[in-house]
This record gives C-alpha cells, structure tokens and sequence, in this order.
C-alpha cells in the first residue's frame, strides 16, 4: 500500500454546521449532544445537526430527505478542493465511497406514520430515492460532480472507515487519482429505540471510559475526507487494518482479538512498529463492555501510556458515519497540533489501564490509529500520519 496525502476534510454534526464550527467545538472541548426531540418518541440524549438543513437543488429534489439534505451540507466545504481535484485529475479519475448505516430510513418512517393516518403514502415519497442505501450516494456523485467508480459500505459503525481500505486499493491499483470518502447517517427511531432495547443508550450525555459511563448516545452527521495520489495536505492515509471475528452480533470479542488484529494489520500496512504511534482515537461507545474490550487490545499492543482520545462525548455516536467522523478529528487534531480532552471520561475508569487524555494540550502527532469497530464484530483501524 501507498500513502497517500488527505488534501481536505469535512464535517458537520451536533457540534456546527461548518468544519470550522466542528472543530472549534473540539478544540474547546464543548459537547454538543442535546435531549432527544420528541418526534422520536424517546426519552434521553443524543447529537442532532442544527437546523433547519437547506434542500437539495431541485434537479435533485426527487432525493431530498434528512439524509442528502446532511449529506450536502457536509460537503459545502469541500467545493473549492473538490473543483481543483476535478482539473487537476479530471471527474471521471475521481472515486467516491460512502459509509451509511440506516440510509433514508428516516423518511421511511414518517412515511410509515402517515400511512397508518391516512391510509396511503405521502406523495413524492420514494423507497428507490429516499430510503435506500445508494440514494445518498447518487445524491453526493452529482452535487460533487465526480464520474469515477462509486460505492456504498454498510457494515453498521465501521462502514466510513471501511471506505478508507477502499480508497487504498483503487489508488494502489492505478483505477482512480482521488478518492473522496465519507459517510453519512440521519436519527431515526429504528436505531434510537434499537439501543434503548439492548439497554445500551445512556440517557444521560454518554462518557467514554469513564468509571461512571452508563452506554451510547446516537447521534447523526456527514464527514469526508479527500485522498489524493499526490498532493498537499493536513494528513497523510498510510494503512488501514481489517477483521471480521463474527463473535456475537452484537458485542465484541471478550479478548479484543478483533480489535487488536485490526489495528496491528493497520500498523502494519504502513510499516511501522507499534511503539511510533502517539494517539489513537478509540471507538469508545461508552458502554461498560466495549471499553473494557478495547481497552485490553490497547494495552496489549500499544502499551499503557500511548494517548487515549475518546470523542462520543462532544456529538453521539454518528453509527455508520462515525468512522469519516472521527477521522475528521483525529486529522484535525494533527494539523492543530493539539489532542483535545475526552468529553465526559473524567474520572477514567482505572481498572481498563489506558491513559485517557481528559483535557486538551498541546501534541506534535506523528503516526494516529482511530478504530472503529460494528456489530457482527466487523472492526477497522486507519492509520494516519503528518504532512510528508
């Protein structure tokens, strides 16, 4: 495998709109999870995007949904970047994968509810253009105005950093000069009351590794990140690491064999030793299982002192586009040459033994892994590097 610069990065989600509020949210270490609106019919918290979210252009209106209309607006900072890349490369060169976890389930459920009022669906709603996985994708090929190869990834929460092991291949095969990667998830009831049924949702704002962590927050937002063959950047994409355990569907390997043989191929594929990495942003959902799991991976391969970041406590988990999203901070966190506290972590849990960062400081970041890890025991890591 290559490495390959990331040339830019978007986000938006509970914490702004723009990548500039997102990531002054992070660097002041402001949470944005808020209670639950009461569509959801729900008790608790979560990390919604504030509103109201623009519709889509009416050449595209036949796709609007909460979903594309999040979509777009994550992907409003990336137009001068994106216009340079399509002539430097030209549009049919350039790659686009997306990671979602729910698609425009969303607008299936309110479609759902008026048919139970009225007897019939509301007119325009669509399951081709609104619910399904690849409508998001059509919706983000044509506003981005890309014509290279194009997938969706859904493998639930590693779906948009799976999408970075994609990336890789089509680069190192020669089939694309650029790829942009992302994912993009919306609230919707299914995931919402999905986790308060596995007794997992916190209704509290969650705390990752934290010694009084009670479970998950869902939230919902878009980010992505362009990779390019060559170029200048905040990052560079060096490795991505696979496994698939298949332990339980839904929780993770008791020993963390997934998680560790994850990250270990992920420090591999970019030729280091695992001494060199100096953060690693974990998934750290919250729940008292799978930070205990995570955690005993990372001591095991990284040690007890490499810096721990655990970001759930500033927007939710984004489910299918918390890889791109996390990955948004992890490069952010690079290029400001800061490690921003772990919202919520404060007191860490002693017994897992990692070394939780609680408060920003000033870092110089060489090497970062972030992980994400599915249900189904599907786990990705990525690593990232400085600028060349």
């Amino acid at each position: 495998m290559g490495s390959y610069p990331i040339t830019a990065y978007s986000a938006s989600n509970a914490l702004g709109n723009t990548t500039t509020e997102v990531v002054a949210a992070l660097d002041s270490g402001r949470s944005g999870l808020r209670p639950i609106p009461a569509e959801f019919g729900i008790a608790g918290t979560c990390g919604i995007v504030p509103g109201p979210l623009p519709a889509l252009p009416s050449a595209l209106g036949d796709y609007d949904s909460r979903l594309t209309r999040i979509a777009q607006l994550a992907l409003d900072d990336l137009s001068r970047p994106l216009e340079a890349a399509r002539k430097r490369w030209g549009a049919d060169r350039i790659g686009l994968l997306l990671g979602t976890s729910t698609g425009g389930i969303y607008e299936s459920e309110r479609a759902y509810r008026h048919h139970l009022a009225h007897g019939t669906l509301p007119a325009g709603y669509s399951l081709e253009r609104q619910h399904s996985l690849h409508a998001g994708l059509h919706v983000v090929r044509m506003l981005a105005d890309l014509r290279g190869p194009s997938y969706v990834v859904s493998t639930a929460c590693s779906s948009s950093a799976r999408v970075c092991a994609g990336a890789m291949r089509l680069l190192d095969a020669a089939v694309c000069d650029a790829v942009l990667v992302g994912g993009v998830d919306s609230l919707c009831q299914l995931t919402l009351k999905g986790f308060a049924g596995l007794e997992v949702l916190s209704p509290a704002p969650c705390r990752p590794f934290s010694s009084l962590r009670e479970g998950i927050n869902i939230g919902e937002g878009a980010a992505y990140l362009l990779i390019e063959r060559l170029g200048d950047g905040p990052a560079r994409l060096l490795g991505v690491g696979e496994s698939g355990d298949a332990y339980h569907m839904t929780s993770p390997h008791p020993e963390g064999l997934g998680a560790l043989l994850a990250m270990q191929r992920a420090i591999s594929a970019g030729g280091l030793d695992p001494s060199e990495i100096d953060h690693i942003n974990v998934h750290g959902t919250g729940t008292k299982q799978n930070d205990e799991v995570e955690g005993k991976a990372i001591r095991e391969l990284l040690g007890p002192e490499v810096a721990v970041l655990a970001t759930k406590g500033y927007c939710g988990h984004l489910l299918g586009a918390a890889g791109a999203t996390e990955l948004a901070f992890t490069v952010a966190a690079i290029e400001g040459g800061f490690l921003p506290a772990s919202v919520g972590a404060d007191p860490v849990d002693a017994s897992i033994g990692v070394a939780v960062n609680v408060a920003r400081r000033d870092f110089t970041t060489r090497y970062a892994l972030s992980n994400s890890f599915a249900f189904g025991g599907s786990n990705v890591s990525v690593l990232l590097g400085g600028p060349a």
